[in-house]
């Protein structure tokens, strides 16, 4: 069998051998529980979950305080949702972007769903923003690839409704680009460890304003104290972590973040494939040429065919709706391919899948 050439990024960056060395030297020779201890090791732990969230809170510019670990931005929206206490008369604004994660919590909830318009190019049309009370802005989406203007956006929902709850969805767009929540000024941001190169089971959940929302999940470690008529929580958003923490994966989680910081996926690469793509007869092109990503449909091959054959030549890539159905009803199209890089890919790899394509499509 060929040589494995791993071009799904997107679904799940691979990891790098210093976040593996990570984990198991976590698991070896310092694990123990968070928040539970006095012993060495206990305390060792509790360090490395502050200096991790305290990395995270520098790495989108927020402060350490607004920063809850979470199992991943799924998690992070059904909580979100659950924490807003949506009702008939809430009016919830969406688009045909978001990724289900990111919509359904929020239409499940039983809201009044009104949609974020999309211009010609289907981004998120700032003109046309309606009045809502709460918000979803789908950062970039994982089939288009296009950075949305989430200042822009949230500015404008502020101006209709000065009391909009905006939740933004950055699970793509962490990888792409520098955020940072004070310029967003959005109440909620959150994304998955493992879009970046850490594991999967942790993710991030950035709260503006913890002290203005209540948990809606209950357990060890954010209690500080049960008193005569009630509970009084930790104070800050980690009041939203009950349970025992991820903590393998948060050890991973910060040397995720350098590696990210310092190597960012090669757009180079995409812009070859791309532009090669392009040269195809049968090939649509549906994404940006800007992101990490190569969205794109065979003109009579259906998406799984299509990612069976190039899986043959040992090729990893995603087919199907990439769990955001609305978008591809918007294009007219039952599902996509997708093609995404790390930071690991090399332009031999990106070559070489260029050839295999070049021979399914002709």
């Amino acid at each position: 069998m060929n040589k494995i050439i791993y071009l799904d990024a997107a679904a799940s960056y691979l990891k790098s051998d210093a976040v593996i060395g990570a984990e198991v030297d976590f698991l070896r020779n310092f694990y123990a529980n968070s928040g539970r201890g006095v012993c060495a090791r206990a305390a060792a732990v509790d360090d490395m979950v502050l200096r991790a969230r305290k990395k995270v809170a520098d790495f989108i510019g927020g402060a350490a305080e607004n920063i809850a670990f979470i199992s991943g931005t799924t998690d992070a929206m059904n909580m979100i949702a659950k924490m807003l206490d949506i009702g008939q008369d809430t009016i919830v604004a969406v688009s045909d972007l978001d990724h289900h994660s990111a919509r359904l919590p929020f239409e499940m909830a039983g809201g009044r769903v009104v949609k974020l318009p999309l211009d010609d190019e289907y981004n998120i049309d700032v003109a046309g923003i309606p009045y809502a009370d709460v918000m979803v802005v789908t950062a970039m989406s994982n089939v288009m690839g296009v950075a949305q203007n989430v200042p822009e956006i949230v500015r404008i929902a502020r101006e209709k409704n000065p009391n909009v709850v905006v939740v933004v969805d950055a699970a793509q767009y962490v990888v792409h680009d520098d955020i940072d929540v004070r310029l967003w000024d959005a109440d909620f941001v959150c994304w998955s460890g493992h879009k970046i190169g850490a594991d999967t089971g942790i993710g991030v959940l950035y709260v503006k304003n913890p002290d203005a929302h209540k948990p809606v999940k209950f357990g060890g470690g954010m209690v500080q104290r049960v008193v005569d008529d009630g509970v009084l929580f930790v104070a800050g958003a980690e009041k939203f972590e009950a349970g025992t923490l991820p903590l393998t994966q948060i050890a991973g989680l910060g040397v995720a973040i350098d590696n990210i910081k310092q190597n960012r996926p090669n757009l180079e690469l995409v812009k070859r494939l791309y532009d090669a793509l392009s040269e195809m007869p049968r090939v649509r092109l549906i994404s940006s040429r800007d992101a990490a990503l190569v969205s794109f449909v065979v003109l009579d091959m259906h998406p799984l065919d299509f990612g069976a054959l190039l899986g043959t030549r040992g090729v990893c890539v995603r087919v199907g709706n990439m769990c955001a159905s609305w978008i591809h009803q918007r294009l007219g199209i039952a599902g996509s391919v997708r093609i995404s890089v790390g930071a690991y890919n090399t332009e031999q790899e990106i070559d070489t899948v260029i050839e295999y394509i070049k021979d399914i499509v002709k």
